[in-house]
């Protein structure tokens, strides 16, 4: 049994493959790492058992942001973006998390894969919205027929934010919390997004695991100490 986790209809794709690390498997953060090459060992190993090359591992900068790059090639750290994509099967799709989700698009027909960091900030900035029109402009992606994956995350019954949050976001989202803290639903938000943007409700399937929760996976609100799991997305 694999100690990473996956998301079935995409773990049934013939043509991709994906998976996010677990706890057991070691961080995968580079920022702020005790041990840097323990970090480059972890993800070498965590490459290995999803059976791609870690030298092709292009890692998404992830600077809470929205844009959406392209790669051709494999490239060691994409800076400032918080999505990529690519057709190529010899890149990698690498980004690091702690709370904030993984987002993976397939296109099936064109071969194409996008992956996102999606925190709360490029969740605003509708960065699911982003990665399927990037899906579309790059390699001419229709929505209707991808495949979308929202990995593990906070879950919206634990994500604590403040008041401030009422006008950033809408009531679907987000429900009273204790006193004035909110609850702010990522999942729904970023569902919403996909829906908005022609993705077929059936064919978006979000992992149920939170991060807060469960200490299999990394939270940086339970314990802020710079440790990551990672999302690997690759085409074969």
């Amino acid at each position: 049994m694999p100690i990473f986790l996956s998301i079935p209809p995409l773990a049934a794709e013939r043509y991709i493959v994906h998976g996010f690390s677990t706890a057991p498997m070691g961080s995968m953060g580079m920022t702020n790492a005790a041990d840097p090459e323990q970090v480059t060992e972890n993800r070498r190993k965590f490459a290995g058992s999803l059976g791609v090359k870690p030298e092709s591992l292009t890692v998404i900068g992830a600077v809470h942001g929205s844009e959406i790059g392209r790669v051709d090639r494999p490239v060691s750290l994409v800076k400032d973006v918080d999505g990529l994509v690519t057709d190529r099967p010899e890149v990698t799709l690498f980004a690091t998390f702690a709370d904030c989700y993984p987002l993976i698009a397939y296109d099936p027909l064109n071969r194409a894969l996008g992956l996102a960091h999606a925190g709360w900030r490029g969740t605003e900035a509708e960065i699911a919205k982003k990665l399927v029109a990037a899906l579309k402009r790059e390699y001419g992606s229709v929505a209707a027929e991808l495949r979308v994956g929202i990995g593990p995350g906070i879950c919206g019954d634990c994500y604590e934010v403040g008041p401030e949050f009422a006008g950033r976001f809408g009531p679907e989202v987000l429900k009273p919390g204790e006193g004035d803290r909110l609850l702010l639903d990522l999942v729904e938000a970023n569902r919403r997004q996909f829906l908005a943007a022609g993705v077929l409700p059936r064919r978006i399937r979000a992992l149920d695991f939170c991060t807060f929760e469960s200490d299999r996976l990394f939270s940086h609100r339970r314990q802020a100490d710079g440790t990551r799991f990672a999302a690997i997305a690759a085409l074969r």
